[in-house]
């Protein structure tokens, strides 16, 4: 699906259809497609488009360096009629460096890289909640799911997904913060809402 200008009414609905199953506007991790689009977006969507306001304010969580350090990735944005690749951040810093230079600008090099900020190790975690069976209110379930909170845990986008004999799981994405959130931990937190949950399995696992 193809995206015009995000600073329309058109092309911001189209966003948020186009985000209603997604987390990120290229793949499961954030890239620069990302950045380029929410840099043309510039402030955050209306609330009726949800999903286009959830992607916004979850990438305006990241810090300008970690935005940086994204990988390029292909932006929904038309040019020409077609998908675009945003190109991957250029590192300015190291520019203007000659490394074969003199000691003193073999220390000022260092000294530029040991003032650039540390990024914070994140990973794109998919769970798979599974209800009890096909009576098992999944509105709820996900609530339940979503009340969850801790430091540097942030939910993403959802889906109901069909297991058989009329039941669903829930498949839902979340960003995490290696450092802070265990996710042993957050999949021992939803099963304890026994009353839904039969178990939680990790879909997917990637280090951003």
């Amino acid at each position: 699906m193809a995206i015009g200008d995000v600073k329309t009414s058109q092309g911001l609905n189209d966003l948020n259809q186009y985000l209603a199953e997604k987390s990120y506007v290229s793949g499961y991790v954030p890239s620069q497609a990302d950045v380029q689009v929410w840099e043309q977006i510039g402030k955050a969507p209306a609330s009726s488009l949800s999903h286009a306001l959830r992607w916004f304010n979850q990438i305006a969580s990241y810090t300008p360096a970690e935005r940086k350090a994204w990988a390029a990735g292909v932006s929904p944005l038309t040019a020409g009629g077609k998908p675009t690749t945003a190109p991957a951040a250029a590192d300015d810093d190291d520019d203007d460096v000659d490394l074969f230079g003199s000691g003193d600008e073999e220390e000022a090099y260092s000294e530029k890289k040991s003032k650039k900020p540390a990024l914070i190790a994140k990973s794109s975690v998919i769970l798979d909640v599974k209800p009890w069976d096909d009576e098992t209110d999944m509105n709820e379930m996900e609530q339940k799911v979503r009340s969850i909170t801790m430091e540097g845990l942030l939910w993403g986008a959802s889906k109901l997904v069909p297991v058989g004999y009329g039941i669903k799981k829930l498949q839902i994405m979340s960003v995490i913060e290696d450092d802070k959130v265990s996710v042993d931990l957050l999949t021992e937190q939803i099963q304890d809402f026994e009353d839904f949950v039969q178990s939680v399995d990790i879909a997917a696992f990637n280090k951003i």
